[in-house]
């Protein structure tokens, strides 16, 4: 009977647990969704010269196998943006793009700033590859980047 009743107890502790993080994860895309813009919002936004700041947060890989970056935008790597938040005025309209599955650095970066109560910030939806999907124009990207990646070091001693 005990043993039973500790099955039942494990299940309902394990069904809580996952209605908790469904309800987490639909919350969190919610605000994500808040601080999204389209493609054609952006295009839209740039064209009418409106000040905005736009941010090119791809990771050094992405950037060399896509060395182009959209008219406009200052890179900034990922890893100094979460290190060093203040790169992003929290003044200023920003928008964060990236080229990665599901905008998984922009909502990274998007989540570090809403953290640090940065509302002005907005990812772009689908990044670089949704932008050129619609047409809109790139330019090749020419600034000097590393791919050294202070995690992928080798230790010493």
């Amino acid at each position: 009977m005990h043993l039973a009743l500790g099955a039942v107890v494990v299940i309902l502790a394990g069904l809580f647990v996952l209605v908790i993080s469904r309800w987490k994860n639909r919350s969190d895309q919610r605000e994500v969704e808040r601080h999204s813009i389209t493609p054609e919002q952006l295009h839209g936004l740039l064209a009418s010269n409106q000040e905005v700041l736009l941010v090119d947060v791809r990771q050094p890989l992405d950037l060399l196998a896509y060395p182009e970056i959209i008219p406009r935008a200052q890179r900034i790597p990922p890893n100094e943006v979460m290190e060093k938040p203040s790169l992003i005025p929290q003044e200023k309209d920003v928008v964060v793009y990236c080229t990665c599955p599901s905008d998984k650095t922009s909502r990274m970066v998007l989540r570090r700033a809403l953290k640090l109560h940065f509302y002005r910030v907005k990812l772009l939806k689908g990044g670089l590859a949704a932008w050129k999907a619609k047409g809109y124009p790139v330019e090749p990207y020419k600034e000097v980047f590393h791919l050294y990646n202070p995690n992928l070091a080798p230790r010493s001693g």
